[in-house]
Order: C-alpha cells, then sequence, then structure tokens
C-alpha cells in the first residue's frame, strides 16, 4: 500500500444467519478523499461502514487502514485504535443528553487518557471551528438538529482521526441545515486534510463527493 492510500477492503464478506449482505467486496479510499456511498435499502451500505469502522467484523477478507491490518489486533488494541484512529457521525448525532456540548466533544479524549485541559482545549477550538463557540455550555436538548450534528462531527474530530465514517449523516436535517453540514465536510477536508467515508440515501451530496460508489445487492456495482 502507499502512503496515500488511507484504506483498503479486500473481498469483504458478512452473512447474517442466511442473508449474505456482503459478497465480496474490495475498495481503495485516498487520503483526504471524500467517498460516498449509495445505493438502495438493503444494499449492505451500513454494513461495509460498519465493518470498516471496526464496530463489526467481517466473516472473510481483510481492512487496512493506514497500512494497519485491523483483522491482526485484538479486541483490547482494536478498541484503542477505533478511539485514536476513528471519527464516527451517525444520523441522530448521538450526543449524551446530560453533557454539554463542550463535555459530549471531549469525550473520546478523556477514553484515550488525553489530560483533561488539552482535551477541553481542543473541544473548544473544534467548536470554535464548527461556529457552536457561543453554545459550549448548552446540552443536546437546547440545540437545534443542525447544531447537534456539527457538535458529533466536532466530537469525531477530536483525536484527530485518520478516517470520519459518517452514516446518513443528514438524513434527519432540513435542507439549509443538511448544505451547511455537506459544506463543513469539504471545510474540514481543505483544512485538516481529512478523509470521509459517507453512507447517503441524499443525492445532493454524493453528487458533490470526489467519488461516490454505488452498492446493489450486497456488490459495487
Amino acid at each position: 500500500m502507499t502512503t496515500e492510500q488511507m484504506i483498503k477492503a479486500e473481498n469483504i464478506t458478512k452473512s447474517f444467519g442466511s442473508l449474505q449482505v456482503l459478497k465480496g467486496i474490495d475498495l481503495e479510499v485516498r487520503k483526504g478523499e471524500i467517498v460516498s456511498i449509495v445505493g438502495p435499502s438493503g444494499a449492505g451500505k451500513t454494513t461495509l461502514l460498519m465493518i470498516m469502522g471496526t464496530l463489526e467484523k467481517a466473516d472473510s477478507g481483510r481492512i487496512f487502514i493506514d497500512d494497519n491490518e485491523l483483522g491482526l489486533l485484538n479486541e483490547k488494541k482494536l478498541s484503542d485504535f477505533r478511539n485514536k484512529h476513528i471519527g464516527f457521525v451517525f444520523q441522530f448525532h448521538q450526543l449524551l443528553p446530560e453533557f454539554t456540548a463542550l463535555e459530549n466533544v471531549m469525550i473520546p479524549a478523556l477514553i484515550g487518557n488525553v489530560n483533561h485541559t488539552r482535551a477541553e482545549k481542543k473541544a473548544r477550538e473544534l467548536l470554535d471551528m464548527m461556529g457552536l463557540s457561543e453554545r459550549r455550555e448548552h446540552k443536546p436538548a437546547e440545540l437545534s438538529g443542525g447544531e447537534k450534528q456539527r457538535v458529533a462531527v466536532a466530537r469525531a474530530l477530536i483525536n484527530d482521526p485518520l478516517v470520519v465514517f459518517a452514516d446518513e449523516p443528514s438524513g434527519s436535517l432540513d435542507t439549509d441545515n443538511k448544505i451547511e453540514l455537506h459544506n463543513l465536510f469539504f471545510e474540514l477536508r481543505d483544512k485538516l486534510n481529512q478523509t470521509f467515508i459517507i453512507v447517503t440515501h441524499d443525492e445532493q451530496l454524493a453528487s458533490i463527493t470526489d467519488r461516490t460508489i454505488h452498492m446493489k445487492d450486497g456488490m459495487i456495482v
């Protein structure tokens, strides 16, 4: 693998019971690339995202992120790798309701044993970058849908991940907030050279990404 290659998936298969969801997926993503994965429901998009993001295990095949073969890591090392090198953004932001925006962003850094002062400084910088400096002390219930999703993006970035996996990140947003979130991904790529892999049903988002991967019936078409 070249250093320019951030992710490589080789012959990934996955079944749930008798249903084969992924039928031998090969995929490569370069550093700083924003890739969308599209296809009908049941095509296997989210399953593939979860396997690349180490949240699910493939039945067979190999995943490399930045030259690390993930299948060779034990549970503890895999969990550490996920915390330090992978960011996630989900459709419904998954913020913890009892914590402020600032605390939500800090959590992955604290889990990774970053000291509190450094974690807070970085979280503040990210929230400023997201245009949320005035909302740092607000809890999720006091934030709009678009603000919650930007907090979730800041949280995904707190540990300087190699790649951010986003599953329908704009699926619960109105049109204006969608466009704002989509633009944010490109700003982050330009500022941080961040790599994004985004599963989406949003054709407008898919049309502006660097590359669109179409999936159908567990295969790339």
